[in-house]
């Protein structure tokens, strides 16, 4: 988000910490919220003339926020109906910031029932695992991916692999996220997108490693070390193994990608000598 819509997001994510706290500690209180706030921004996401309604900050305030009332007012809690007029009453640069930010809320909303538990360092972990194995599993990332299929009948075969595994239910009711999709990204692209929100609540910054073949503790902890000396804050080391880069390692944070690999480095030699 950039300009209007990021002081907007701010603005609401900060009321929205107080509305969390008023909830209370119980997780099926935050579940309730973080549904509530998942079905609007559905809801949303379906109704284009609706979102533009609400977000169309020409129009009185009065009257966007009456509408959302009238709309959803019955069908959701307190809590989400307040933070959800907040959300309404602020400028966005497009309508699709708000349906962004109503998805960002209710992601907030589960990591907060997480971080009470202190269980965020086990959400984490659980959504790096599960999207390996997505991606390590063909025909299941198909199923997952396509969005030609019911939402609902993918929702429950990623819930159902998970809740078999016992996974965190906050990791379950994630991954049903994912599933739907965060700000029009791809299941693959929401869960990375949920494991980076998840770090950053824990106020930490993700790395995803892959070497050629595995790390020892002292490897990873030097590697996190330097990480965090470059990027200023303690880094989240994901690591995968692959065995073709030969040796090396390669290591994505945000946009950085720093490629150590021998296999780069015999293609950068194989390309000096075709030059």
């Amino acid at each position: 988000m950039q300009g209007a819509s990021r002081e907007s997001l701010a603005g609401v994510r900060a009321q929205f910490a107080e509305t969390i706290s008023a909830v209370g500690s119980g997780s099926a209180d935050r579940a309730a919220l973080a549904a509530d706030l998942r079905a609007v921004a559905d809801l949303l996401g379906r109704e284009p003339g609706l979102r533009r309604a609400l977000a169309d900050s020409s129009k009185p305030t009065e009257n966007r926020t009456g509408l959302l009332e009238a709309l959803v007012g019955s069908r959701i809690g307190a809590g989400a109906l307040d933070v959800l007029k907040s959300a309404v009453s602020a400028r966005w640069n497009s309508a699709h910031d708000l349906v962004n930010t109503a998805e960002l809320l209710s992601v907030d909303a589960e990591l907060a029932d997480a971080a009470d538990r202190d269980a965020l360092s086990d959400v984490e972990d659980q959504l790096f695992r599960f999207g390996r194995i997505v991606e390590g599993t063909p025909r299941l990332s198909r199923l997952l991916s396509d969005s030609s299929a019911p939402v609902a009948q993918r929702t429950e075969l990623a819930t159902g692999l998970l809740e078999g595994h016992q996974a965190d239910p906050v990791t379950v009711r994630l991954v049903g996220a994912a599933v739907h999709g965060l700000g029009g990204r791809s299941f693959d692209g929401s869960l990375q997108r949920l494991i980076e929100l998840t770090a950053a609540r824990r106020d930490r910054e993700i790395a995803y490693v892959v070497a050629a073949a595995p790390l020892s503790p002292a490897q990873e902890e030097r590697l996190a070390a330097r990480l965090a000396a470059i990027y200023g804050r303690t880094v989240s080391l994901k690591v995968e193994v692959d065995p073709s880069l030969l040796g090396g390692v390669t290591v994505r944070v945000g946009d950085d990608l720093y490629d150590g690999s021998v296999a780069r480095r015999l293609e950068q030699a194989r390309g000096a000598l075709t030059n």
